[in-house]
């Protein structure tokens, strides 16, 4: 994979003057792409202290992937699309259940007990085992979503595809991402976290501990907790204004399960919802 890497950096100091159709430098892309769609490499992971590693050369490889493809038509069954990147194949065989309505692009990675209903899932993603993805969620280009996740109805988790070394959302094991929650701009929710209905996390919003009142970081929910989309007021000249935030109403146990009608007791006594 070492020479893989040097090749895809050494093609995206020169990409100006690539050709479109420079087989030798389209094999290496493809295959770069390639190892992301089966799971082998990926653009971003958790390292050993918390904080996300990213590997730049496979965010390269798909902006390469982009530049060097060329549009065609892509028939499916009574669909028709216009694309440069083809669609994810043989789901059955990878154990994953694609409900019609729904689509991956090559170069996303699903891994075995995934669920989608009809959906979408963007080149570059990784979507744990055993993670529902619901009716229009959306997982954007290089997203890295953990094990056994749920991402309700309409959840919009944000693409980061450039600049290369940026980091994407990322989204560890065990949570459940409410209904219309959006997540975007390199956010990140640790493990076990539940995500109440509507948030929006951006790498600048304000994640605020309820008990304390403390700003506990800007785009990043702190794993075992539930949260919830709140308002903080703002003094203008025009007056005062409540300005977005997510608050940490409760903390868990590491590996505490989610049980529900807790869960919903604690949304329901402050007026928020899963």
């Amino acid at each position: 994979m070492a020479d893989l890497q040097a090749t895809i950096e050494e093609l995206w100091d020169r990409r100006a003057e690539l050709a479109v159709d420079d087989t030798d430098a389209n094999q290496s892309i493809v295959e770069a792409v390639r190892l992301l769609d089966t799971g082998d490499a990926r653009v971003a992971e958790w390292g050993d202290d918390g904080t996300p590693i990213v590997h730049t050369w496979l965010k390269q490889a798909i902006l390469l992937y982009f530049k060097q493809s060329e549009m065609a038509t892509i028939e499916l069954g009574p669909y028709e699309f216009a694309d440069k990147i083809p669609l994810k194949r043989d789901y059955q065989a990878a154990g994953v259940r694609v409900v019609p309505g729904a689509s991956a692009r090559f170069g996303a990675f699903l891994d075995r007990g995934v669920v989608m209903m009809p959906s979408y899932v963007n080149i570059g993603a990784r979507v744990g085992k055993n993670t529902m993805v619901d009716t229009w969620a959306t997982v954007g280009s290089c997203a890295q979503i953990g094990d056994n996740v749920h991402l309700s109805g309409g959840v919009g988790i944000g693409g980061v595809l450039e600049p290369p070394g940026a980091v994407p959302v990322m989204v560890g094991d065990d949570c459940l991402i409410g209904s219309r929650c959006i997540v975007a701009d390199g956010a990140r929710v640790g493990d076990g976290v539940v995500l109440g209905a509507g948030c929006v996390l951006t790498g600048s919003i304000p994640v605020i501990d309820a008990e304390t009142g403390a700003e506990l970081g800007r785009g990043v929910v702190p794993p075992w907790c539930v949260a919830v989309a709140a308002t903080r007021p703002r003094t203008f000249a025009g007056g005062e204004f409540g300005l977005a935030c997510v608050l940490v109403l409760k903390r868990l146990q590491p590996g505490e399960r989610h049980d529900k009608s807790k869960l919903n007791d604690v949304l329901r006594d402050h007026g928020a919802a899963t």
